[in-house]
Protein backbone atom coordinates (compact mmCIF):
# COMPACT_ATOMS: atom_id res chain seq x y z
CA UNK A 1 0.00 0.00 0.00
CA UNK A 2 2.97 2.24 0.39
CA UNK A 3 4.57 1.51 -2.84
CA UNK A 4 2.80 4.75 -4.65
CA UNK A 5 4.33 6.80 -1.54
CA UNK A 6 7.77 5.19 -1.25
CA UNK A 7 8.35 5.71 -5.42
CA UNK A 8 7.36 9.26 -5.19
CA UNK A 9 9.48 10.02 -1.79
CA UNK A 10 12.87 8.52 -3.78
CA UNK A 11 12.30 9.74 -7.35
CA UNK A 12 12.68 13.49 -5.45
CA UNK A 13 15.88 15.32 -5.89
CA UNK A 14 18.51 14.73 -2.69
CA UNK A 15 19.78 18.21 -2.48
CA UNK A 16 16.35 20.27 -1.41
CA UNK A 17 16.06 21.37 1.56
CA UNK A 18 13.05 23.46 3.29
CA UNK A 19 12.88 27.01 3.23
CA UNK A 20 10.07 27.94 4.67
CA UNK A 21 6.49 26.73 5.50
CA UNK A 22 3.31 27.99 6.25
CA UNK A 23 0.16 25.68 7.64
CA UNK A 24 -2.51 27.71 6.69
CA UNK A 25 -6.67 27.62 7.52
CA UNK A 26 -7.00 25.63 4.61
CA UNK A 27 -3.57 25.28 2.40
CA UNK A 28 -0.45 24.74 3.90
CA UNK A 29 2.83 25.31 2.43
CA UNK A 30 6.20 24.55 1.66
CA UNK A 31 8.79 26.37 -0.10
CA UNK A 32 12.07 24.84 -1.47
CA UNK A 33 14.95 25.66 -3.55
CA UNK A 34 12.82 24.87 -6.83
CA UNK A 35 9.35 26.21 -5.84
CA UNK A 36 6.84 26.15 -3.55
CA UNK A 37 4.23 23.13 -2.99
CA UNK A 38 0.75 23.30 -1.63
CA UNK A 39 -1.58 21.01 -0.40
CA UNK A 40 -4.93 21.09 1.08
CA UNK A 41 -5.03 21.21 5.09
CA UNK A 42 -6.20 18.21 6.94
CA UNK A 43 -7.09 17.84 10.33
CA UNK A 44 -6.91 15.17 12.40
CA UNK A 45 -5.73 11.99 13.29
CA UNK A 46 -3.05 10.82 15.90
CA UNK A 47 -1.46 13.44 18.18
CA UNK A 48 1.43 15.46 16.79
CA UNK A 49 4.57 14.49 17.49
CA UNK A 50 5.87 18.13 17.52
CA UNK A 51 9.67 19.31 18.33
CA UNK A 52 10.81 19.46 15.24
CA UNK A 53 12.52 21.92 13.35
CA UNK A 54 11.28 22.05 9.90
CA UNK A 55 13.23 24.80 8.86
CA UNK A 56 16.21 23.45 6.78
CA UNK A 57 15.36 19.86 7.18
CA UNK A 58 15.82 17.67 4.15
CA UNK A 59 12.83 18.21 1.54
CA UNK A 60 12.61 14.39 1.38
CA UNK A 61 12.86 13.80 5.32
CA UNK A 62 9.86 16.47 5.46
CA UNK A 63 8.01 14.72 2.39
CA UNK A 64 7.96 11.02 4.05
CA UNK A 65 5.70 13.10 6.66
CA UNK A 66 2.89 12.27 4.15
CA UNK A 67 2.62 8.65 5.60
CA UNK A 68 1.72 9.85 9.71
CA UNK A 69 -1.26 9.25 10.67
CA UNK A 70 -1.56 13.05 12.20
CA UNK A 71 -3.12 14.55 9.24
CA UNK A 72 -1.11 18.00 9.82
CA UNK A 73 2.13 16.25 9.48
CA UNK A 74 1.18 14.61 6.62
CA UNK A 75 -0.29 17.55 4.79
CA UNK A 76 3.12 19.38 5.20
CA UNK A 77 4.47 15.96 3.83
CA UNK A 78 2.40 16.14 0.16
CA UNK A 79 3.27 20.14 -0.01
CA UNK A 80 6.85 19.14 0.89
CA UNK A 81 6.46 16.84 -2.18
CA UNK A 82 4.62 19.24 -4.10
CA UNK A 83 7.89 21.64 -3.72
CA UNK A 84 10.14 18.97 -5.64
CA UNK A 85 7.28 18.17 -8.46
CA UNK A 86 4.87 20.64 -8.73
CA UNK A 87 7.15 23.35 -10.73
CA UNK A 88 7.16 25.14 -14.15
CA UNK A 89 10.46 23.11 -15.15
CA UNK A 90 9.13 19.67 -14.00
CA UNK A 91 5.85 20.11 -16.32
CA UNK A 92 8.23 20.79 -19.25
CA UNK A 93 9.87 17.67 -18.45
CA UNK A 94 7.21 15.52 -18.37
CA UNK A 95 5.26 17.39 -21.54
CA UNK A 96 8.17 18.27 -23.24
CA UNK A 97 6.28 21.46 -24.20
CA UNK A 98 7.13 25.06 -22.75
CA UNK A 99 5.03 25.91 -19.88
CA UNK A 100 2.21 28.60 -20.60
CA UNK A 101 0.69 30.14 -18.09
CA UNK A 102 -3.25 31.40 -18.92
CA UNK A 103 -5.11 34.69 -18.00
CA UNK A 104 -8.21 31.84 -18.35
CA UNK A 105 -7.76 29.07 -15.28
CA UNK A 106 -10.90 27.65 -16.83
CA UNK A 107 -8.85 26.42 -19.91
CA UNK A 108 -6.82 23.96 -17.53
CA UNK A 109 -9.09 23.05 -15.40
CA UNK A 110 -9.67 19.50 -14.92
CA UNK A 111 -13.45 19.67 -15.10
CA UNK A 112 -14.33 21.44 -17.72
CA UNK A 113 -11.96 20.32 -19.92
CA UNK A 114 -13.54 16.97 -20.09
CA UNK A 115 -16.80 18.12 -19.87
CA UNK A 116 -17.78 16.57 -23.86
CA UNK A 117 -16.19 13.24 -22.96
CA UNK A 118 -17.97 12.61 -19.86
CA UNK A 119 -21.60 12.85 -21.14
CA UNK A 120 -24.07 10.45 -20.59
CA UNK A 121 -21.68 8.90 -18.62
CA UNK A 122 -21.10 7.38 -14.99
CA UNK A 123 -18.90 9.86 -13.15
CA UNK A 124 -17.96 9.84 -9.99
CA UNK A 125 -16.02 12.94 -8.10
CA UNK A 126 -14.50 11.51 -4.69
CA UNK A 127 -14.72 15.28 -3.05
CA UNK A 128 -17.10 17.79 -3.11
CA UNK A 129 -15.34 20.82 -5.42
CA UNK A 130 -17.09 24.02 -5.83
CA UNK A 131 -20.32 23.83 -8.54
CA UNK A 132 -19.77 20.07 -9.36
CA UNK A 133 -23.72 20.39 -9.39
CA UNK A 134 -23.99 21.97 -13.06
CA UNK A 135 -22.20 18.36 -13.98
CA UNK A 136 -25.43 16.97 -13.34
CA UNK A 137 -27.25 17.85 -16.49
CA UNK A 138 -24.86 16.14 -18.76
CA UNK A 139 -23.89 13.13 -16.73
CA UNK A 140 -24.74 10.37 -14.15
CA UNK A 141 -22.76 12.07 -11.24
CA UNK A 142 -22.10 10.53 -7.82
CA UNK A 143 -20.48 12.82 -5.35
CA UNK A 144 -18.83 11.29 -2.84
CA UNK A 145 -17.60 13.37 0.75
CA UNK A 146 -16.22 12.70 3.95
CA UNK A 147 -18.67 15.66 5.55
CA UNK A 148 -21.65 14.72 3.09
CA UNK A 149 -23.70 17.08 1.63
CA UNK A 150 -27.06 17.28 0.09
CA UNK A 151 -27.17 14.47 -2.39
CA UNK A 152 -23.65 13.44 -1.48
CA UNK A 153 -22.59 9.58 -0.69
CA UNK A 154 -20.67 8.83 2.41
CA UNK A 155 -16.91 8.25 1.37
CA UNK A 156 -17.34 4.23 2.54
CA UNK A 157 -20.14 4.32 -0.52
CA UNK A 158 -17.37 4.25 -2.87
CA UNK A 159 -16.60 0.05 -2.53
CA UNK A 160 -20.17 -0.32 -4.12
CA UNK A 161 -20.20 3.23 -6.49
CA UNK A 162 -16.36 3.25 -8.27
CA UNK A 163 -16.33 -0.18 -9.75
CA UNK A 164 -19.71 0.39 -11.70
CA UNK A 165 -18.31 4.16 -13.23
CA UNK A 166 -16.83 5.16 -16.60
CA UNK A 167 -15.04 7.93 -14.89
CA UNK A 168 -13.83 8.89 -11.78
CA UNK A 169 -12.24 12.03 -10.43
CA UNK A 170 -10.09 12.06 -7.06
CA UNK A 171 -8.99 14.32 -4.95
CA UNK A 172 -5.63 14.87 -3.81
CA UNK A 173 -6.75 15.05 -0.51
CA UNK A 174 -6.82 11.29 -0.57
CA UNK A 175 -3.11 11.14 -0.27
CA UNK A 176 -3.02 12.98 2.45
CA UNK A 177 -5.89 10.99 4.47
CA UNK A 178 -4.15 7.42 2.62
CA UNK A 179 -6.96 6.24 1.40
CA UNK A 180 -5.50 7.13 -2.53
CA UNK A 181 -4.32 3.45 -3.32
CA UNK A 182 -7.64 1.89 -2.31
CA UNK A 183 -9.78 4.50 -4.55
CA UNK A 184 -7.10 3.70 -7.87
CA UNK A 185 -8.00 -0.02 -7.48
CA UNK A 186 -11.29 0.72 -6.88
CA UNK A 187 -11.76 2.64 -10.08
CA UNK A 188 -9.46 0.57 -12.22
CA UNK A 189 -12.23 -0.01 -14.83
CA UNK A 190 -12.67 3.47 -15.23
CA UNK A 191 -10.99 6.32 -16.74
CA UNK A 192 -8.86 7.98 -13.28
CA UNK A 193 -8.74 11.70 -12.82
CA UNK A 194 -6.47 13.06 -10.42
CA UNK A 195 -7.71 16.62 -9.23
CA UNK A 196 -6.43 19.39 -7.61
CA UNK A 197 -3.54 21.19 -5.91
CA UNK A 198 -2.90 18.11 -3.46
CA UNK A 199 -1.84 16.03 -6.85
CA UNK A 200 1.83 16.03 -7.16
CA UNK A 201 2.74 16.29 -10.75
CA UNK A 202 4.73 13.19 -10.96
CA UNK A 203 4.24 10.17 -14.61
CA UNK A 204 4.78 7.83 -11.26
CA UNK A 205 0.94 7.83 -11.06
CA UNK A 206 0.20 6.93 -14.57
CA UNK A 207 2.03 3.62 -13.70
CA UNK A 208 -0.39 3.64 -10.81
CA UNK A 209 -3.59 3.63 -13.02
CA UNK A 210 -4.04 7.12 -13.31
CA UNK A 211 -4.81 8.60 -17.01
CA UNK A 212 -4.60 12.29 -15.90
CA UNK A 213 -3.44 14.67 -13.59
CA UNK A 214 -4.97 17.98 -13.09
CA UNK A 215 -2.78 19.59 -10.35
CA UNK A 216 -1.55 23.10 -9.83
CA UNK A 217 1.86 24.92 -10.07
CA UNK A 218 2.13 28.31 -8.46
CA UNK A 219 3.74 30.82 -10.91
CA UNK A 220 3.44 33.73 -8.24
CA UNK A 221 4.14 31.98 -4.39
CA UNK A 222 3.91 35.70 -3.28
CA UNK A 223 0.32 35.91 -4.11
CA UNK A 224 -0.15 32.58 -2.87
CA UNK A 225 1.48 32.65 0.41
CA UNK A 226 -0.58 35.98 1.26
CA UNK A 227 -3.65 34.50 0.34
CA UNK A 228 -3.34 31.63 2.25
CA UNK A 229 -1.84 33.90 5.36
CA UNK A 230 -5.22 35.49 4.50
CA UNK A 231 -7.20 31.92 5.26
CA UNK A 232 -8.67 31.85 1.84
CA UNK A 233 -9.62 28.90 0.15
CA UNK A 234 -10.09 29.33 -3.65
CA UNK A 235 -8.45 32.65 -4.83
CA UNK A 236 -5.00 30.74 -4.96
CA UNK A 237 -6.47 30.01 -8.49
CA UNK A 238 -6.92 33.72 -8.84
CA UNK A 239 -4.14 35.04 -7.30
CA UNK A 240 -0.84 32.53 -8.08
CA UNK A 241 -2.52 29.41 -8.95
CA UNK A 242 -1.91 27.85 -12.58
CA UNK A 243 -4.04 24.74 -13.17
CA UNK A 244 -2.33 22.27 -15.13
CA UNK A 245 -3.50 19.15 -17.20
CA UNK A 246 -1.21 16.39 -17.86
CA UNK A 247 -2.67 13.03 -19.67
CA UNK A 248 -0.84 9.56 -20.16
Amino acid sequence: MWDIYDNLINSMPDDLTVLDCMVGLHWTLVRSQLGTGAAMTVKGGREEKGGQDIIGMPLKELAAQIKSWNMIEASLGQAAMNAAFNIPGNVTAITGQPFVTTENPEETNGFVQFMPEIQGKKVAVIGHFPNLEAMNSICRLSILERLPQADDYPDPACEYILPEQDVVFITGTAFINKTMPRLISLSRNARIILVGPSVPISPILFKYGADTIASTVLVNAEQVWETVKLGLKMNIFRHGGQMVCIQR
